[in-house]
């Protein structure tokens, strides 16, 4: 339409939200589905979280708030940076936005020019590189293999900065592999960060408090103090506090940087949810025991489906070190022909056969940058992966 701004070409819909939209219109038709599409955690918000927002509504506070957030909530955000990630920010160093996906836009909107370039390791959020588009950059994707644990190395970091490079994006634990870096390994990206002071470091640490196993999460920051000056530490109370409606999300950094976000959502949204950031205040600030409970319970969800997928023709499952996703390959499968006569040709064929054949929604790999593959959210109740995982497995024992 000739109306529509050019910018729009730039950049495509949201393939995990069109997978997720079009397993609901298959179900609300009819159609046996289980959606293993969304990155949402399936259990409620807290209650005293909720007691939080309600407090909040009788209170009466329901008017405009500073743009980037309250005090009492930018101060609990600056405690929750000291007691678990050993940074230190004052309340003039944190933009509190509407989830973590705006803060991340915003911080690109006010830093990027034309030309220049973002290193986003590949498989990503499907979110990256269209937001750097929007903004006017250049997405230079770096692709971390299945054979390096999807997991950059600093040779490959190293690699793909150029003097136009401006920002590195760094998710750990990742979102779609749930992959997460060790001290030693962030270490060695940091190093190379060392040596060009030109790069500034946005650390998307949504899935901090879902780690597994022997992995300890760990920030850019506060792996290479040196850095802290030129990193934007992000994270949110979406998927540890089961928040994802609320749509809260918060950074650390710079005075400067800060200050350019706050003009940049001035502009847009101005302030977040008034009720929304008072219940974060309680996620933040009140009991933390519920996140053991449910990371074993993520755990336990994450070793059924490993062990299910694995067990599948043609498939090979890592198992991830965090959040609530596997990154399966389909290298297996490729070539071959499925038992409706769908000849798997690339994982978004695998994607829709599999959705079309067996009512079973997943994302294919080629939306986060990295075939073939899919991703699997793993956050639903055990019967519906164990029923989901059998369907997939007898989807790929029918290829031929």
């Amino acid at each position: 339409m000739p109306f529509l701004s050019a910018t729009l070409d730039r950049v495509k819909p949201s393939p995990t939200i069109a997978m997720s939209t079009k397993a609901a219109e298959l179900k609300a038709a009819g159609k046996d589905v289980i959606s293993l599409s969304a990155g949402e955690p399936d259990f409620d918000t807290p209650q005293n979280i909720k007691d939080a927002g309600i407090a909040a509504i009788n209170a009466g506070k329901t008017k405009y708030t500073a743009p980037d957030g309250i005090p009492e909530l930018k101060q609990a955000i600056c405690d929750k940076f000291a007691r678990e990630n050993d940074l230190s920010y004052q309340p003039n160093q944190i933009s509190v936005g509407t989830g973590g996906k705006q803060i991340l836009y915003n911080a690109l909107m006010a830093t990027l020019n034309e030309g220049d370039e973002v290193v986003i390791p590949a498989p990503y959020w499907v979110s990256y590189p269209d937001m750097v588009l929007l903004a006017g950059g250049t997405p230079v994707i770096a692709e971390a293999t299945i054979e390096d644990g999807f997991k950059l190395t600093p040779e490959q970091l190293e690699a793909a900065i150029t003097d136009k490079t401006k920002w590195l994006i760094f998710n750990s634990p990742s979102n779609p592999t749930g992959a997460g870096y060790s001290w030693d390994e962030l270490k060695a990206l940091t190093d190379v960060l060392l040596r060009h002071p030109h790069v500034w470091i946005m650390s998307d640490d949504m899935y901090e408090h879902l780690s597994y196993g022997d992995f300890k999460f760990c920030s850019p920051a506060q792996v290479e103090p040196q850095l802290y000056e030129r990193t934007l530490t992000t994270n949110g109370v979406s998927k540890a506090y089961a928040m994802t409606g609320w749509r809260i999300g918060y950074a650390g950094g710079p005075v400067a940087l800060i200050n350019a976000m706050r003009k940049v959502q001035s502009q847009s949204t101005s302030n977040p949810c008034t009720i929304s950031q008072w219940a974060a205040l309680e996620a933040l600030n009140g009991t933390q025991d519920f996140l053991e409970s449910n990371r074993a319970l993520f755990q336990r969800r994450r070793d059924l489906v490993v062990s299910m997928l694995n067990d599948a023709v043609g498939i090979e499952c890592p198992v991830p070190d965090g959040a609530f996703y596997v990154y399966p390959s389909i290298a297996g499968c490729i070539g071959k022909t499925s038992a409706a006569g769908t000849e798997i040709s690339n994982d978004e064929v695998f994607a829709t056969a599999l959705l079309e054949e067996t009512g079973i929604a997943v994302v294919f790999g080629a939306a986060f940058g990295l075939s073939p593959n899919f991703r699997v959210s793993y956050a639903t109740s055990d019967e519906a992966l164990e029923d989901a995982c059998t369907r997939i497995q007898t989807f790929c024992a029918g290829l031929r």
